[in-house]
């Protein structure tokens, strides 16, 4: 079942890594520690977006939408929105890597590493087709203190879809809904 508008968000736990630094050598990130929130330490009284996607570090996601949103952060806390976050079926390190690599400066990035958000969402998807096992269906919403305001989805919703379809989700598409 997917979420509608009205409903209230599934109040989930994620685990977010906090600390951790590059070491000279190497790649790992180390040093730091996971720290749990909830969907309600998230969301509760903000108004907000997030939007989901397939997976970190994909084409669309890296060049268009994650850009996208970030680029136009200060448009969108003008239409009265007080964060963005992106998340995906990724662990917290893939997560904080892709953030760092894409140089995203607005942007809060939630890792949904066992995919419950994505699940309780609705938006579970098998992505197996492509060797990404369940991921998230893109998606995204306005989130006003817990409650799905509005929801952006892309067409086509369905397992092992062919195709990667944008459009509906892209920030050009939900500054237009805020600004009507």
């Amino acid at each position: 079942m997917t979420i509608n508008i009205g409903d209230t968000i599934p109040n989930i736990e994620f685990q977010f890594r906090e600390g951790d630094t590059r070491p000279e050598q190497g790649t790992c990130p180390m040093g730091g520690k996971f720290v749990t929130k909830s969907s309600n330490d998230i969301f509760a009284n903000k108004r907000v977006i997030i939007f989901s996607l397939p997976g970190a570090f994909t084409p669309t996601c890296s060049t268009h939408q994650l850009p996208g949103f970030d680029q136009n952060f200060e448009t969108f806390k003008k239409e009265g929105i007080d964060e963005i976050f992106v998340v995906s079926v990724n662990d917290a390190f893939v997560m904080n890597a892709w953030s760092i690599d894409c140089a995203i400066k607005n942007i809060k990035t939630i890792p949904d590493g066992n995919g419950e958000f994505t699940s309780a969402m609705g938006m579970s998807v098998a992505k197996s087709n492509l060797g990404f096992g369940q991921r998230s269906w893109r998606y995204a919403a306005i989130i006003n203190n817990c409650k799905i305001e509005k929801i952006f989805e892309e067409p086509g919703k369905s397992d092992n879809y062919e195709e990667d379809p944008y459009g509906e989700t892209s920030p050009e598409n939900v500054l237009s809904y805020l600004q009507k």
